[in-house]
């Protein structure tokens, strides 16, 4: 009987590789910079040494004896000819510096303090683990580059200093790597473990480069040119300046050269070394091809987005997948999308061959890659798969047969998964239904774009096929349109109409009133063929708007004006529709339609209101202009006394501050006080003229207004600026201070703390700034930007952090939310087991499941 074994990994101990290490592990010495003979055949002892791996067919590898594909390559090496630092471990080399003699190499701490720091450690390796000690470490660090004497040998010790990138200046002496490394050499074990390092697997006297490693030719391949010349890797070409001048050092060193031209070309060996290493290090001119492109050395071939991790490991690439810019379209359902016609014959669909599909299946087969709708392979049983042509169409007719997998066209109808990047929530991907369209790019209702935070200003989404038919059921019940109407982040819709829609649904129910031929033609321009029987001679807007809703639905709500909503047996009995009945995120109305009937029938009338509500704008009319910001003279004269009132204010603190008679605020000097006060009083000015014109401007024409107070777009503060007053600029939450020698600009005298010389502006933009006003506009513009800029990928890589590390937790069956360790997190799902998605608001309505557990409901 077979005995498993198992086995936990405790921990891992990384480590750098040692001089004996890096020349057991090579197979090959590397000695000249030479690639190819005059046969285009490697040369021995150089760069692609046929030791290191091929990369060639035909040719096989002298280490292993195997060809192209089996042969994983093998390392080799370079003897330095002097002593190179290792430009990532430059932060090590100077702790180690600092903290141990330069005549002894002993640690600077007596006998009895060592002892009692590797006691310490030790301990907190065991408790609290490799983080805690890694701390404690950087602490004792820190507390000896202080000490000044050796308590061992007693010698003085000298300031160490770093010229960057990798030169230390030790008093005012320069420090070699052959010096550095003989003292480091003398390090004991013990002193190396207390400051941080594993002497088993890295000693500081390693961290100076004695030999260096050469990667296999297969990890640094060379590509032929259409004009049968070679192209080397980036590798090959630093590998190749790092051999030249060690070559040329050694016959330098060894023919007895002046030691200026030696150090000269030790240098130069450091820098060669030190850009294979990292091609992007501040202090030196990075390495360039002949072109001026830069090297892409082992570093960058790493880190960041085109690295190794996050380009090929990370990111991951699909087929059966399309990009392109989306449009806004209207017309089309929110659960749709509307696909190129180039695209769906392009990207296909696999249908399963059986008895009862055979002939359907056949017509596309003799359609063809090229007449719509086609198909473009058919995959037999066997795995292989057969491109549709001319020559094989009625031969894969004749064979088709049950078990055969046919790849058509993309049709009306057929389930694709849409995404917009960067991807926040999972309402950043959902099923949407294809509808064929002619033009080139992916059309969407601008109502489903809110989830999505899409716009139309250039944006491109991508678009995947599902290939199985689990993959298409999965998307159809778990992520379509209608299924994500509400967010599981705080159970508001993240659905809604928008814009136009809003405003023309609140100009319908508000004011409007229609003909019955006008009400039924605008009826059935949105689709809507019934339920306009009963419509008297002149309809009201209300009416209108109730045939969209059903017959039995009841609903109390609050208009954005504060205003009650009553909704009784689908008729609006009081108020009116604005954002907070049907918007995104405000939309009560729709919420309680989605709790009552259901995503399918709440996704029918979204769609149905956003229609109806552009539809109304469409006959009656809707343009904002410039007239918008007309103000009366009596009102203007009521602006402008604000504007002089808060002014004279700001005189007034500015002289109870020069007479020394402001009392300060807690915790603030007088000069904060001073700022934070005046700050108030101009803050204060913007909004007391927006209530100004919101109370005085008729809404009746002024689209505007209208938009504001409906909530489709803006709000009053918008137009305030626009006709009255722009405000007070901030920059970070106070007014504008830093500039020029203690005044903002050049034009005001020194510490002018007047509102004009610190931001305010006191026009509209209508009326027009004047330069130092339109300044300070441009640079609290800019620094939102740039805030904005900033923030983005920050939150983004927050976010992925926080995904990847919450990725493996889950509901059990018991009810707990448990780790892949089963390990429990929470003993309930939010402590309170409560879906957010299926909750009101992120509240439960406990009248409502009485209600429906009665039966009443």
């Amino acid at each position: 009987m077979e005995r498993q074994l198992y086995k936990k990994i405790v921990r891992m101990d990384f480590g750098v590789l040692s001089p004996k290490e890096i020349k057991k592990m090579a197979v090959a010495k590397v000695v000249t910079p030479e690639l190819y003979d005059k046969e285009g055949y490697p040369v021995d002892g150089g760069l692609m040494d046929i030791r290191l791996g091929v990369i060639d067919p035909g040719l096989r590898c002298k280490t292993c004896g195997e060809k192209l594909k089996e042969c994983v390559g093998h390392f080799g090496h370079i003897e330095l000819a002097r002593p190179i630092i290792h430009i990532k471990y430059v932060r090590v080399l100077m702790d180690f510096l600092r903290s141990t003699c330069r005549e002894c190499s002993r640690i600077l701490l007596e006998d009895k303090t060592i002892e009692k720091y590797r006691n310490l450690l030790e301990h907190l390796e065991k408790t609290n683990g490799l983080e805690v000690k890694r701390k404690k470490v950087r602490e004792l660090i820190n507390s000896i580059k202080n000490i000044k004497k050796c308590p061992h040998c007693k010698a003085k010790q000298l300031t160490v200093k770093l010229e960057k990138p990798s030169t230390f200046i030790e008093g005012d002496k320069r420090v070699t790597p052959i010096e550095i490394r003989t003292r480091f050499e003398k390090i004991p074990d013990g002193d190396v473990e207390i400051l941080g390092l594993n002497p088993k697997y890295a000693r500081p006297d390693w961290l100076i480069l004695t030999v260096l490693l050469i990667p296999p030719v297969t990890m640094r391949p060379s590509i032929t040119l259409e004009t049968g010349e070679r192209s080397e890797d980036d590798l090959t070409h630093k590998l190749g300046d790092v051999v030249r001048i060690n070559q040329r050092l050694f016959e330098n060193i060894n023919a007895g050269a002046p030691e200026i031209i030696v150090e000269d070309l030790w240098d130069l060996l450091q820098y060669h070394v030190t850009t294979y290493f990292d091609n992007t290090v501040t202090q030196i001119p990075p390495a360039r091809h002949r072109s001026g492109q830069l090297l892409k050395t082992l570093t960058e071939r790493l880190k960041s987005k085109e690295g190794r991790f996050r380009y090929n490991l990370a990111g991951k690439r699909v087929n059966f997948a399309a990009r392109t810019v989306i449009s806004p379209d209207p017309e089309i359902g929110l659960n749709e999308v509307g696909i190129p016609l180039s695209v769906a014959m392009d990207i296909t669909v696999p249908e399963r061959v059986t008895e009862w599909n055979m002939k359907w299946l056949k017509e596309f087969i003799n359609k063809g890659p090229t007449n719509y709708p086609g198909s473009n392979y058919v995959l037999r049983p066997d795995g292989k798969k057969k491109k549709i042509t001319d020559e094989t169409r009625e031969q894969l007719i004749e064979e088709l047969q049950p078990g055969y997998v046919v790849e058509r066209h993309l049709m009306d109808g057929d389930t694709v998964v849409f995404n917009r990047q960067p991807s926040l929530h999972k309402m950043s991907i959902m099923c949407h239904k294809v509808r064929i369209i002619p033009g080139r790019s992916f059309r969407l209702n601008p109502n489903v774009c809110f989830p999505y935070n899409a716009d139309f200003d250039g944006d491109e989404m991508n678009l995947h096929v599902p290939q199985t038919e689990e993959a298409i059921a999965e998307a159809d019940v778990l992520m379509q349109v209608q299924t994500q109407i509400i967010t599981p982040k705080n159970g508001l819709n993240v659905i809604g109409v928008i814009e136009d829609s809003i405003s023309g649904c609140y100009l319908l129910t508000k004011e409007m009133t229609l003909t019955k031929e006008n009400a039924i033609e605008l009826l059935i321009s949105i689709g809507i063929d019934s339920g306009f029987e009963k419509f008297k001679s002149t309809v009201s807007g209300k009416e209108v708007f109730g045939v969209l809703l059903p017959d039995d639905f009841n609903f109390v709500g609050e208009t954005k004006g504060k205003q009650p909503l009553v909704i009784k047996k689908g008729k609006i009995v009081e108020g009116y529709i604005d954002v907070n009945a049907v918007g995104e995120e405000k939309g009560a109305l729709i919420r309680e339609i989605y709790k009552k009937y259901g995503p399918t029938k709440t996704l029918e009338v979204i769609d149905k209101i956003a229609k109806l509500g552009v539809n109304v704008l469409l006959k009656r009319g809707f343009s904002s202009g410039l007239s918008d910001t007309d103000l009366d003279e009596e009102l203007k004269k009521k602006i402008q006394q604000q504007i002089d009132e808060a002014k004279a204010e700001v005189d007034e603190l500015i002289k109870r501050y020069n007479k020394g008679e402001l009392d300060a605020l807690p915790s603030r000097s007088v000069e904060e006080t001073l700022e934070i006060m005046i700050l108030q009083n101009l803050n204060k000015i913007r909004n007391k003229v927006g209530d100004l014109i919101a109370t005085s401007v008729k809404e009746k024409n002024n689209h505007t207004i209208i938009m504001a107070r409906s909530g489709a777009r803006g709000n009053i503060l918008n137009l305030a600026m626009m006709a009255a007053v722009v405000g007070q600029q901030a920059l970070r939450g106070k007014r504008i201070k830093s500039g020029y020698d203690k005044r903002t600009l050049t034009l005001f005298k020194k510490d002018d703390k007047s509102p004009k010389s610190r931001g305010f502006i006191d026009v509209g933009f209508k009326k027009g700034l004047d330069p130092v006003q339109f300044f300070f506009g441009a640079m609290t513009g800019r620094d939102s930007l740039m805030d904005t800029a900033l923030r983005t990928p920050k939150s983004g890589y927050l976010y992925r952090r926080l995904a990847n590390a919450l990725q493996d937790l889950k509901v059990e069956y018991d009810g707990t939310v448990r780790d892949a360790t089963k390990t429990i997190i929470q003993f309930s799902y939010g402590d309170d087991n409560i879906d957010v998605s299926k909750s009101d608001g992120g509240t439960i309505d406990v009248k409502r499941i009485v209600k429906v557990v009665a039966g009443e409901e």
